[in-house]
């Protein structure tokens, strides 16, 4: 696997409103500027989204795949491929939420490897706009709610 792309943002909310942010997939192509569309397939014991199909595109990295997520109360939750696409082969990330004075810190770890060759430099740039664009998005979203 890749090496991991992170970043943190500082959100004024708790992590209970921000988990549900994160979990509603089917308005991430409202806020996550990349997906273009995310569809649920499956759900797990507690109704939380367990397999995902994505649209994505994000300049050099553009495909279509399927995630599957691991969810850790309102702590944190990772995701790994499922159903790799024609340009992604392996994709894992994590979203981890901590308590920070009156919000909640958010750290977004991300590592994609693609089936065509790219050098690491640009990858890691692709994976560091994903993220960026992630976390400004959902900070943006969640308190706005």
């Amino acid at each position: 696997m890749a090496d991991r792309t992170t970043s943190s943002i500082t959100i004024g909310a708790g992590r209970s409103p921000i988990m549900t942010v994160i979990a509603d997939f089917a308005s991430y192509p409202e806020w996550a500027g990349q997906v273009k569309s995310a569809r649920v397939l499956s759900a797990d014991a507690d109704g939380r989204p367990a397999t995902v199909r994505f649209a994505l595109d994000a300049g050099v990295i553009s495909d279509e795949y399927t995630l599957a997520y691991t969810w850790h109360g309102e702590d944190s939750v990772d995701w790994n491929i499922a159903e790799a696409g024609k340009m992604v082969s392996g994709l894992t990330g994590s979203y981890r939420l901590a308590d920070e004075g009156g919000g909640t810190e958010v750290t977004y770890e991300l590592a994609v490897d693609l089936k065509v060759p790219m050098i690491g430099m640009i990858r890691r740039k692709a994976e560091k706009v994903i993220i960026d664009t992630a976390l400004k998005g959902l900070k943006k979203r969640v308190e706005a709610s």
